[in-house]
C-alpha cells in the first residue's frame, strides 16, 4: 500500500529523522516523548483540520507523529475521548485506521466529516442551491419561517434561542436549516450541518448575540446594532463609553452571508483532498457515540492510542458552547444539560462512583478536600474516571504498545492537583510502564484558551495553561 505524505514542511521535519539502529519500541517511545513537542510555528497541515473551531485542540503534528513512528500501515488507532478528530484525521492521511468515540454530539459530526470522502461538484451545487433558495425565503417567506420558529422548540429551548439570537439572525438561520434538512444524502447533509455550526460557533464571534464562544466561556453582548446600524439591543447603552460596554458592543452579521464564507472555505478542503493520489488506498475511520470508560471494543486490539482527555472541574466546558448550535441541530437544551452531567471531568458529585486511588493520588485529593470538600470529591471524581478510563485503554491495548495522553493541569483553590504526577501513578497501579512524560509549551495563540495574550500569574486560569503533558503509557508483555 502507497501512504500519501503531502508535500508540507511539517509532515517533513516530523517524518525526517536519524533512527537508531535496532531501537526498540519502548526506547523510540522515550525518544518521541524527549523531543520538541511545542510544534509552534508550524501551520501547514491538511485544511480540514479548520473547518470547525473547538478549544484546546493539540496541534496535528502531535498525533501524526506517534503515528508515523509507532505504527505501520493498516494499524489502528484509538482515540477514545475524540474531541475534534485531530488524531482521526492523522490516522487517515497515514493510511491507519481510526477508531473514535466520544459522547459529545458536535465532537462526533465534525471527526465523521474531517475523514469523509464527498463529490467536490455535488456538494459545490447542493451548496449554492441552499444559499440561492434560503436568500428568497428569508425575503419572501418570512411568515413561514416565522411559524416554523414558533413551532421547533420546547419552551426552555426557545427561550434559550430567543436569549442568544436575534429574531432577524433567527429568521436567516431557520431558512438556512430548512434547506439543509432537505438533503437526502446522510454525509453531505452532516457536511453542511458542520458549516451551519461553525457560523454559530467562531472565534471571532459569530452569528449569535454571545461572545467567546470558541473559548466556551460566552457572555451575551451589551449592545448591538443591525446590519444598517439600528439599536435592537441596548438603547440606553449606547453611547456609553465604558471599555467593557465597548468590548461587549455586537454589529449583527448576516447568517446567510457568513454561511456562503465558510462554505466557501470549508470546500476548499474538501478540493485540497482531492489532490491526493487515486492509487493511495486510504483505510475507513470508525467515530462513534461511546464511553471512554466502557469501550465495545475486544482485548489486546489496538496497536496505539492517542488522546487528550477533558481538564477537570469543566475548565474547558465544551458543552456551554457546542449547545449554542446542537439547539439549532435538533438537540433539546434539557437533553443536552444531561449529557453535560456525564463528560468526564463534570463538576456534580451525585451518583457518582469514586474508584480507590492509589496512596500518593489520594493523598492529592486529600490535600484539596482539606481546603474545600466539595472540589476535593470533584476531583475525586474526576481520577476515578481516568482510573476507569486508563484500565479500558490497558485492555484494549495490544501488548508492547503505547497510549500517549496529553493532559493539562488545573487549579484547586490555587493548589496544584498535579495532573500528570496522579495519572502516571493510577496508569502504574493497572499495570502501565510510564517510561517518559513530555512537556509541550502552549502557543497560546493557536490553542483557543480561556485566557488572555498576556500573562497573568495571579489568574487560576492561566496557572494552568502554559504547559501541558504528554505522558506516554507502555503496556508491557
Amino acid at each position: 500500500m502507497t501512504v500519501y505524505q503531502p508535500s508540507l514542511p511539517f509532515f517533513n521535519d516530523v517524518v525526517t529523522h536519524s533512527t537508531p539502529d535496532n531501537e526498540t519500541y519502548h526506547e523510540k517511545l522515550v525518544r518521541l516523548l524527549s523531543e520538541d513537542l511545542d510544534f509552534q510555528n508550524q501551520d501547514e497541515c491538511d485544511p480540514a483540520h479548520y473547518i470547525h473551531s473547538f478549544p484546546a485542540k493539540f496541534p496535528p503534528q502531535l498525533p501524526h507523529k506517534f503515528i508515523s513512528e509507532l505504527t505501520d500501515v493498516g494499524d489502528t488507532v484509538l482515540d477514545p475521548m475524540v474531541g475534534s478528530g485531530t488524531t482521526m484525521l492523522e490516522a487517515f492521511l497515514c493510511g491507519r485506521r481510526g477508531v473514535g468515540f466520544d459522547i459529545d454530539p458536535l465532537a462526533l459530526l465534525i471527526s465523521q466529516i474531517k475523514a469523509s470522502s464527498f463529490d467536490i461538484g455535488e456538494v459545490s451545487q447542493t451548496g449554492n442551491l441552499i444559499l440561492g433558495r434560503a436568500t428568497t425565503a428569508s425575503i419572501e417567506k418570512r411568515e413561514q419561517l416565522a411559524e416554523m420558529l414558533r413551532e421547533r422548540w420546547d419552551r426552555k429551548t426557545k427561550e434559550f434561542i430567543d436569549y442568544w439570537f436575534a429574531y432577524e439572525t433567527q429568521i436567516e438561520l431557520i431558512a438556512l436549516l430548512a434547506e439543509i434538512e432537505k438533503i437526502t444524502d446522510e454525509i453531505i447533509r452532516s457536511f453542511f450541518d458542520l458549516v451551519f455550526s461553525a457560523i454559530i460557533i467562531t472565534k471571532s464571534g459569530g452569528v449569535s448575540l454571545a461572545f467567546d464562544l470558541a473559548h466556551t466561556r460566552p457572555h451575551r453582548a451589551k449592545v448591538v446594532f443591525s446590519k444598517d446600524g439600528e439599536v435592537i439591543i441596548g438603547e440606553e447603552l449606547k453611547n456609553n463609553e465604558s471599555p467593557r460596554i465597548k468590548l461587549l458592543t455586537k454589529t449583527l452579521r448576516s447568517p446567510i452571508e457568513e454561511f456562503a464564507k465558510r462554505f466557501k472555505q470549508n470546500l476548499q478542503s474538501l478540493k485540497y483532498r482531492s489532490l491526493f493520489p487515486p492509487e493511495v488506498e486510504y483505510l475507513p475511520i470508525s467515530v462513534n457515540r461511546g464511553n471512554a470508560q466502557k469501550l465495545p471494543l475486544d482485548n489486546d486490539s489496538i496497536d496505539l492510542i492517542v488522546t487528550s482527555p477533558p481538564y477537570a472541574s469543566n475548565a474547558i466546558d465544551y458543552m456551554r458552547a457546542h449547545k449554542f448550535s446542537l439547539v439549532w441541530l435538533g438537540y433539546p437544551i434539557s437533553e443536552l444539560g444531561e449529557r453535560r452531567k456525564k463528560y468526564i471531568g463534570g463538576e456534580s458529585v451525585t451518583d457518582v462512583e469514586f474508584e480507590d486511588l492509589p496512596a500518593n493520588t489520594q493523598e492529592v485529593v486529600t490535600d484539596i478536600s482539606d481546603l474545600d470538600d466539595k472540589k476535593g470529591r470533584v476531583l475525586h471524581r474526576y481520577y476515578s474516571e481516568m482510573t476507569r478510563t486508563l484500565r479500558e485503554m490497558f485492555r484494549v491495548l495490544k501488548p508492547e504498545r503505547a497510549a500517549i495522553l496529553v493532559v493539562g493541569n488545573s487549579m484547586f483553590r490555587g493548589k496544584d492537583t498535579k495532573i500528570e504526577y496522579c495519572l502516571t501513578n493510577i496508569g502504574q497501579d493497572i499495570g502501565f510502564d510510564v517510561p517518559k512524560v513530555g512537556v509541550r509549551n502552549l502557543d497560546r495563540n493557536r490553542r483557543m484558551l480561556p485566557a488572555g495574550l498576556k500573562i497573568n500569574l495571579d489568574s487560576q486560569i492561566q496557572q494552568r495553561m502554559h504547559e501541558e503533558y504528554v505522558i506516554g503509557f507502555y503496556k508491557p508483555a
